[in-house]
């Protein structure tokens, strides 16, 4: 199973906007994490990640990595 990381910068003045977007798109088994400078950073195990983002929430494209597991 792949797992997606997603990260974006929120524009100024919307990481507000830009965190309820990603709540509202992610899977429910995502982890949504954001950080003091204006980050999102989304761990999504079902591989979907956020999907389209409006261009007005974000300072930048969000970056986008797929990971598959490791077996140990």
């Amino acid at each position: 199973m792949t797992t997606v990381m997603w990260e974006a910068r929120a524009a100024n003045d919307r990481l507000d906007d830009l965190v309820a977007h990603v709540l509202a798109h992610a899977d429910a088994a995502a982890d949504v994490y954001r950080s003091g400078d204006g980050r999102v950073v989304v761990i999504d195990p079902s591989g979907r990640g956020v999907g389209e983002v409006p261009g007005e929430l974000v300072a930048r494209p969000p970056h986008v990595w797929a990971f598959d597991p490791v077996a140990r």
